[in-house]
């Protein structure tokens, strides 16, 4: 039984016998090839339209839900922060110390177990997995809220990170396997923006629930674990039926919708749009990529600097950091979370457009220098508090956008994910430095706590962004002088596909030439339109990696302004003359094959 036979009769739906020819004709698509055009024989303005609906369809089913699962993740491991305001150590009689440790627990066992989930995600079913372990954590959330000791505070919070270990790195490799790479950006930033917000909506959350202090002989915090806990538990039940499995099986799908979303990846060059089975080699080729750790030391420059300022923003803001008392202190944290929220989203729509994610770390990552650098250099509370904007602004924005810049450059559908598994798990260890440099005993001023992180953000998040873009920028210089060919010589099509992002691809000519004659035959229909100057800009960017002039015949007629008389027919000659020009130079065609569009080298 092929797939679309499978999922349909799960589902109830029995397919057609045109489903199931077109099943059978999918499964059969040869190692790296592109499946058939289901939309063959249309315009290009009417194939556009057609993956503009299709696109549609996937945020609206995909993003809200999962951004939604984000934001209650990071709720739960970070109201902590806010039950601690209301008299969480008095009440189990704990010192700050061993506030620290149970904060740091979370992260050990979250940091051990992130490698190695995304591996149970691709085996499990993102359908089963993540309802899973939303389920096991909303309970130890739950029960929060009836610890006694320090001990039983200790237990909950490891079990918590055990259980969440799976969200954040397993939601973002499985939206890498649903879009192009110049669409990821903005919907990984879109949904880490929850975290944000989460920031903003757990503070006005924390401060109504501690209201219901006394309420059932709970105080106030053992009421803000337990409701949050519960809500958790409803949610993931939800889940099972609000979280898709992969595109090639995706209930919510018609079988040529399939079809489209796994074309439109694999003309992307994904990996992701081929079944593969898990080996040790995957995990090998992540480990000895040099890409790997450095991108670790990026994510650990933001995301220790996250944690710190998530669980601790309410304590600097709070009666023993700026003065502010229980609830207006709590209301005050919420500001901040808010404009972190609006320009991660605004940092992900420029990196996609711009494909400069480096330079967006690098830019960025000084906002968060800045207000940290307010934060140790000032004493006075509103310059304090507009450090906390900042430092917001300078954190949240990156953890979406580097996550982004690991998945764009790092291909193979299990390398991905065990790379997006070490580098996330690597920066989340760092949470266990972020839980200990708040001490009790440097307040007000916790100079200490503000100087780690001001380390943090200059030597690894801006030093380290800065490391990789000129290493990616000589990288991308030595395969277009053609360096490094040889890692290919000798190889099988399949062989060098399955050398994921290390690969050099041997360019067919009939990519080109189908870019072609397809834009040829919109031109001469239609003269020049909007669509056909946005397709001609991607040809040129596309042919400009040939080593002939190729793109400049196409690159003549674009210039044309569009009034100009027989503009159309000008393009239409200089497509005709690059088709000849490639037809007539197959030694012309070695590119590099990454991040991007067809033919556009590693993302920097």
């Amino acid at each position: 039984m092929n797939f679309l036979e499978k999922r349909d009769s799960d589902s109830g739906h029995s397919p057609s016998d045109d489903e199931k020819k077109a099943g059978t004709e999918f499964q059969a698509i040869g190692h790296g090839e592109l499946p058939p055009d289901p939309d063959a024989g249309l315009s290009t303005d009417e194939k556009a339209k057609i993956d503009r609906r299709l696109l549609w369809k996937l945020d609206l089913r995909l993003i809200p839900w999962l951004s939604l699962l984000y934001l209650i993740s990071f709720l739960d491991r970070t109201n902590i922060g806010n039950a601690r305001l209301i008299h969480l150590e008095d009440d189990l009689g704990i010192t700050g110390g061993q506030y620290n440790a149970a904060l740091s627990v979370f992260f050990v066992s979250y940091s051990l177990a992130e490698p190695l989930t995304n591996v149970l995600l691709k085996r499990l079913r993102p359908s089963i997995f993540i309802p899973l372990i939303m389920l096991l954590w909303g309970i130890c959330m739950t029960f929060m809220g009836f610890v006694h000791n320090f001990q039983g505070l200790m237990a909950a919070r490891f079990f918590l990170g055990l259980a969440e270990a799976g969200l954040f790195p397993g939601i973002n490799y499985y939206l890498s396997c649903w879009y192009r790479r110049e669409e990821f950006g903005i919907r990984a930033a879109i949904f880490f923006s929850a975290a944000a917000v989460s920031g903003s909506f757990g503070g006005l959350l924390a401060a109504a629930i501690g209201k219901m202090d006394g309420v059932g002989g709970k105080p106030g915090w053992a009421w803000i674990f337990i409701l949050e806990g519960i809500a958790t538990v409803l949610v993931g039940v939800v889940s099972f039926w609000l979280v898709f499995d992969f595109p090639d099986e995706a209930t919510f799908l018609s079988p040529v919708d399939r079809e489209r979303v796994i074309r439109r990846l694999k003309a992307d060059q994904q990996a992701s749009a081929e079944h593969e089975d898990f080996q040790m080699s995957y995990l090998w080729a992540s480990v000895k990529d040099w890409k790997t750790w450095l991108y670790a030391v990026i994510y650990m420059g933001s995301v220790g600097p996250l944690y710190a300022f998530s669980l601790f923003l309410p304590t600097i803001i709070g009666p023993n950091g700026l003065g502010f008392k229980d609830t207006r202190a709590q209301l005050l944290s919420v500001p901040p979370y808010a404009a972190a929220a609006c320009l991660t989203v605004l940092i992900g729509y420029i990196a996609d457009r711009t494909h400069k994610r480096g330079i967006c770390n690098m830019s960025v990552s000084v906002l968060g220098v800045i207000g940290f650098a307010m934060l140790l250099g000032s004493k006075e509370p509103a310059v304090q508090y507009a450090g906390t904007f900042l430092g917001a602004l300078g954190i949240y924005p990156c953890i979406a956008n580097t996550i982004t810049w690991v998945s764009n450059n790092t291909e193979g559908v299990y390398k991905r994910g065990v790379t997006l598994g070490f580098v996330i798990g690597w920066g989340n260890l760092n949470g266990v430095v972020s839980s200990n440099i708040y001490r009790s005993k440097d307040r007000p001023t916790y100079y200490v706590g503000h100087g780690v992180v001001f380390s943090y953000l200059v030597l690894f998040l801006l030093g380290g962004s800065s490391l990789m873009y000129v290493l990616l920028r000589r990288e991308n210089a030595n395969r277009r002088a053609g360096k490094l060919d040889h890692l290919v010589a000798g190889k099988s099509e399949k062989e060098v596909e399955e050398m994921g992002d290390v690969r050099y691809v041997q360019r067919l000519l009939s990519d080109i030439q189908e870019e072609c004659e397809d834009l040829i035959t919109d031109v001469s229909r239609a003269g020049r339109t909007s669509s056909t100057h946005f397709e001609c800009r991607k040809l040129i960017k596309y042919s400009s990696f040939v080593s002939t002039n190729t793109s400049l015949h196409i690159y003549a007629a674009y210039q044309l302004p569009y009034g100009q008389h027989n503009s159309g027919y000008h393009l239409y000659l200089g497509l005709k003359v690059t088709l000849s020009l490639v037809r007539l130079d197959p030694s012309a065609c070695v590119v590099p094959s990454q991040s991007g569009v067809r033919g556009q080298s590693i993302g920097h």
